[in-house]
């Protein structure tokens, strides 16, 4: 028989904290109260003292309300009853869907035994030129989309959702405005992609608390799928509003705060979810993909400056494109060799020219006469820019590749491109397209 505690020893803020013997970290609990029953985590242990996250909130809660503890952490059903569902941060239906409660599995586990993964070796195709050629997404690979307010993050991951070539879409969405999830559950309905998709939704009228839940939600339901041999995207926006979460915890439970107030644990927390993303030896594959807002455009912010430490590789989200300098997936050479004979020529070759062009652009800033040259760079650059760089872009990955010939045949002659003679005899367009 589990024993119920009856004495709330403090609240504050969302966190209350009795005392209690034989408690586990991360074990649930329910605190019932005149207003109902809500569950409760443990987040610290100091002796027999048990400080709990009230999931939804500690508003009607008082000293005298009872405690259980279930002996069990927080756990979400799997199932394929999961996919076209949307729930919110605790795994509760958001989309007056029944409640599932077969099968249920415990969130926040460790990462997979690196014994059991593979070296990653397949590409995800998304349809975007900018990131099929020149940063290719790969499987099993953890990627942060970096950002400011404004840029156009989200469209960007619900184009990725309907494009991407895998088995299955989680999207896990922390402190989203209403409009966001409504934009994100519309597009994906008339994409038909929500039949393959399971959306976690944390919107910033929920309890703060539950944002925690989000990220371990969505990897917990995707480790599942990936162990029958799916192969799963996480998307997940935004890992800074997860991290503020924490912050906020982190102050209520008065711990000694570290830069900027965030808590000294916040690399651990962020690897500890990153680092979910696997390839499986035999089974599918998890791959990670996450929005992190920079505040004032900072990248030494300590969330973007921890994930840099974490990730292989960022996405830079500026002027509503993807930016080609600073953007970088580790993983690229994985992959690249092994689509087209053209790929790693047209990657490099493209975006030197288009450094170039950059340079230019400096030059006739301040007044210095253009050269034939200079001329050719400009007019390549505003071809780049608006056939590859742009994001309403949406091609396959060998007609952008075609493209970037002819966009190199439009402004350039064959030997002023610096591309080897045997791939110009084979893909430079063969009528002049001058």
């Amino acid at each position: 028989m589990q024993k119920v505690y009856s004495q709330i020893l403090q609240i504050s803020g969302d966190v209350i904290t009795v005392e209690a013997k034989g408690i586990t970290y991360k074990e649930l609990a329910e605190v019932k109260t005149q207003r109902g029953t809500s569950l409760a985590q443990v987040i610290q242990l100091d002796g027999e003292k048990v400080s709990l996250q009230v999931l939804a909130g500690s508003r009607g809660v008082s000293t005298d309300d009872k405690v259980r503890f279930l002996k069990h952490p927080i756990q979400v059903s799997f199932s394929d009853n999961l996919l076209g569902r949307i729930f919110t941060g605790s795994g509760d239906p958001r989309d007056n869907g029944p409640h599932l409660t077969d099968n249920m599995i415990s969130i926040g586990g460790p990462s997979v035994n690196p014994s059991k993964r593979i070296v990653p070796k397949n590409m995800i195709r998304t349809g975007i030129p900018m990131i099929d050629i020149f940063n290719s997404l790969v499987e099993s690979q953890k990627l942060p989309i970096f950002s400011i307010a404004g840029e156009p993050y989200n469209e960007l991951l619900a184009r990725i959702a309907m494009q991407a070539e895998v088995d299955l879409i989680i999207l896990g969405g922390m402190g989203l405005k209403y409009d966001d999830f409504i934009f994100f559950r519309d597009t994906l309905e008339k994409q038909g992609s929500l039949s393959k998709s399971v959306l976690f939704i944390h919107t910033a009228s929920d309890p703060t608390v539950e944002c925690l839940l989000v990220p371990d939600m969505c990897l917990a339901t995707a480790e599942q799928f990936a162990l029958q041999g799916k192969r799963v995207l996480v998307l997940l926006t935004d890992m800074t509003n997860f991290s503020d979460a924490l912050k906020e915890i982190a102050i209520t439970m008065e711990q000694i705060p570290s830069n900027r107030g965030y808590p000294g644990d916040l690399y651990s927390q962020l690897a500890a979810r990153y680092e979910k993303a696997v390839d499986f030896d035999g089974a599918g594959s998890i791959t990670i993909l996450a929005v992190t807002t920079m505040p004032g455009d900072d990248v030494t912010h300590p969330v973007p400056d921890n994930t840099g430490y974490i990730t292989e590789g960022q996405f830079y989200l500026r002027g509503g494109r993807i930016e080609p300098f600073g953007s970088l997936s580790r993983l690229k050479q994985q992959v690249n060799g092994r689509t087209r004979s053209d790929h790693r020529t047209i990657m490099d070759r493209m975006i030197q020219l288009f450094a170039d062009y950059r340079e230019t652009l400096e030059k006739r800033s301040m007044g210095f006469q253009m050269s034939s040259w200079d001329d050719k760079l400009l007019s390549y650059g505003q071809k780049f820019e608006s056939e590859l760089m742009d994001l309403s872009v949406n091609i396959p990955l060998e007609e952008a590749l075609d493209r970037g010939w002819r966009i190199l045949a439009e402004c350039f002659e064959p030997a002023e491109t610096g591309i080897k003679e045997s791939l110009l005899d084979e893909y430079w367009p063969k009528e002049s397209v001058k």
